[in-house]
């Protein structure tokens, strides 16, 4: 992030009270320190209390301001005493980020047996950040002033294979998106839609190929949401990512061509259990021409 855009991220969050789930490692992590080394208060949720207590205390010990708020986002009525408890604690929220996920990587035809795998999936991906969305909504709306942030996926774009069960909750929260941000624009809420690439985290680690592909850190992630947040635009991509959904456009058959080539050079999660982890000439090349995809 430029200086510039630094300085105005600065101004634009400090003294903002910022809601983030998933705040207890990878992406939501690294945002909340960002945040409130910025001079938010930031309160974060996840369901680990022990990381979020370490989290709050790495924050505070820089001077910081964090809550924590422990919960299941897969359990709806958890997600409704938390907001509760939340909405008790501060006058207002300003900014909500969805970042909280599950990711699965397996092929429609390994998963015929494995319909729960979609079932937990969309129930956290989607339901559990509508049923946020839903509690905290009413209040900003009373104040006619906030942002909502949902952290989708360059999957949802670029139709990424072996992630149906994960794109498909994103696209649905895609979709809730688009929809309510008509409907709240008259009360000047921001709804934005990262459309993140792959990003080296604790959620990617178990696919081991991914050590060999180009992924975003961390830090360029929360580099993302900053970017957001000062500038409030409908959604945020990479330009492989533009470039994915103008071909799905354009020319849905090239780009239903080129995923299915990316499907067949990388093995799926069972049939590389005992081979190399490393990737061949080909399969390198192929990433680096895809930066940020999931294969």
């Amino acid at each position: 992030m430029n200086n510039k855009l630094e300085q105005l991220f600065k101004r634009k969050v400090h003294g903002k009270v910022i809601l983030i789930t998933g705040a207890s490692s990878g992406i939501g992590l690294t945002a909340a320190h960002k945040l409130a080394d910025a001079g938010a208060h930031v309160l974060l949720v996840a369901r680990t209390v022990d990381a979020l207590i370490d989290a709050q205390k790495e924050i505070e010990a820089k001077g910081g301001q964090a809550s924590i708020f422990p919960c299941d986002l897969n359990d709806m009525n958890a997600i409704d005493d938390v907001s509760k408890q939340i909405l008790d604690s501060v006058d207002h929220i300003d900014i909500l980020i969805n970042n909280a996920g599950r990711s699965i990587r397996r092929a429609v035809h390994e998963s015929t047996d494995r319909f729960h795998d979609f079932e937990r999936t969309i129930q956290l991906n989607y339901f559990g950040a509508v049923r946020l969305i839903l509690n905290i909504l009413p209040q900003m709306m009373s104040r006619r002033q906030g942002q909502i942030i949902n952290i989708s996926s360059i999957g949802v774009l670029a139709n990424a294979t072996r992630f149906s069960a994960y794109v498909a909750s994103k696209a649905a929260l895609d979709a809730f998106s688009r929809c309510l941000s008509a409907e709240v624009d008259s009360h000047k809420i921001a709804i934005t839609s990262i459309y993140m690439p792959l990003v080296r985290t604790p959620m990617i680690a178990p696919t081991k190929i991914y050590k060999y592909v180009p992924a975003l850190s961390p830090d360029q992630a929360a580099d993302l949401i900053a970017y957001a947040i000062v500038k409030r635009p409908k959604k945020v991509a990479t330009n492989l990512g533009r470039l994915a959904s103008i071909t799905y456009s354009i020319a849905p058959d090239i780009n239903n061509k080129l995923m299915a080539i990316g499907y067949n050079l990388f093995p799926s999660s069972s049939a590389s259990v005992g081979q190399t982890e490393k990737l061949n000439f080909v399969q390198r090349a192929y990433a680096r021409l895809f930066p940020g995809e999931h294969w």
